[in-house]
């Protein structure tokens, strides 16, 4: 068994991904079981290196907010701002604090140093300005579309004005209310205000579409493609803030679904731009539904990877991580009956593994499922292996 284990088995570099695929995928998805551990956000950096270097690639999309995502997308493409700030307001969850992101984004500004533009690389956050516990106010998104949209159309076009927004905004703590995540009648979403706007929102990204050949002549590519991303985000948040008000027992499984739409939607707009490296939480990119374990129960949704693969096909290629050991955390070698247990027996630090070649050996028995003791590592659903087009098992994770 371990025999035909090893001959699913590769080397971890660009050279070996793209032998895996039937072509140069637009959109590359690698997936981690856990986030914060260096030694996998190591992993990724190289990876994005050699794409870069060998096979073409020019962006790299991170499970961050995506309006946050300008500022990282600023400096390394024009070295706007300092690193420090950058890494402070431009990556989401705290992960800016994360030695190996840094790493990433010192890099990119580095390489694109002395560069002319179309050859620059690019960072976009592809996230929802969301967390966990909370979700943004509209304001930004709103705010900046309406912007774009007043300095360049006629004033009579524009459904409302700037105050107006503002009036119906009102506060952003009423927006942002932690609370409001397990007890529906803390948020705003439902309320009439939230209802004008989300009619505001629509009319304005209406007009954006409308104007497309005057406002393609008249501004930058890149400015007409933020003026989008404000769209996205402005109506995602009034819709995913809607229905956080909501009272159904299909409130977080919609939430989830709501999320990785709007996830979904950002990375078809990265495609469109070329090439891109998409790094995210397994369950983000995955091609089959995802479920988590809520307080109210199980629920389970289409991931940001199943909606993309199903628009583009082979455009959408899967890479899914597993660990072996995480010591750190509690999570100790892998029993010898599960996928990673298997795994483990190879004497590589790391390798990359042809995921459905490694099904076909395994035979139609799957192995058995690994637990995890620690919430925070997901290990890989055996029952899925030929989902996904390639697995990077790293053996140990130290500590960063």
């Amino acid at each position: 068994m371990v025999t035909d284990i090893k001959d699913t088995t590769h080397a971890v570099d660009a050279a070996a991904v793209m032998g895996l695929l039937p072509g140069r995928p637009r959109l590359l998805a690698l997936g981690e079981p856990t986030h914060g551990e260096d030694t996998l956000l190591d992993l990724r950096n190289e990876l994005f290196r050699q794409l870069v270097e060998q096979e073409g690639y020019r962006t790299i999309a991170i499970e961050s907010d995506c309006m946050m995502g300008l500022v990282v997308d600023d400096y390394v493409t024009s070295g706007k701002g300092t690193l420090d700030e950058v890494m402070e307001r431009g990556i989401s969850h705290g992960w800016g604090a994360f030695a190996a992101n840094r790493d990433l984004v010192r890099w990119m500004r580095a390489y694109n140093d002395g560069r002319p533009a179309s050859e620059r690389l690019r960072f976009a956050g592809f996230d929802g300005p969301l967390e966990f516990t909370a979700a943004a106010s509209p304001r930004q998104a709103l705010t900046a579309l309406h912007g774009y949209l007043a300095a360049r159309v006629d004033a009579d076009l524009l459904p409302c004005t700037a105050e107006t927004l503002n009036r119906l905004l009102g506060a952003d703590d009423r927006w942002t209310d932690p609370a409001a995540m397990t007890d529906p009648s803390r948020s705003t979403g439902q309320s009439a205000a939230a209802g004008r706007l989300r009619l505001l929102a629509d009319d304005l990204v209406a007009l954006l579409d409308q104007q497309t050949p005057h406002l393609l002549v008249t501004t930058s590519p890149d400015d007409w493609d933020r003026a989008r991303l404000y769209g996205r985000t402005a109506t995602g948040l009034l819709r995913y803030h809607h229905w956080m008000a909501d009272t159904s027992p299909a409130r977080m499984a919609r939430l989830c679904a709501l999320r990785d739409l709007m996830m979904a939607d950002n990375l078809l707009a990265v495609a469109s731009r070329g090439p891109a490296l998409v790094h995210a939480q397994n369950s983000h990119l995955q091609r089959e539904k995802s479920t988590m374990q809520l307080w109210q129960g199980p629920v389970e949704w289409w991931s940001a990877g199943a909606l993309v693969s199903a628009r583009v096909g082979k455009e959408y290629a899967f890479l899914s991580t597993a660990l072996g050991t995480i010591r750190h955390r509690g999570v100790d070698t892998p029993a010898p009956d599960t996928v990673e247990g298997l795994l483990y027996t190879l004497p590589e630090d790391h390798c990359l593994v042809d995921a459905p070649r490694l099904a076909t050996a395994l035979g139609d028995t799957p192995p058995a499922p690994r637990v995890s003791p620690w919430f925070g590592y997901a290990p890989l659903d055996p029952a899925h292996l030929a989902d996904r087009d390639g697995i990077v098992f790293v053996k140990d994770v130290r500590q960063s």
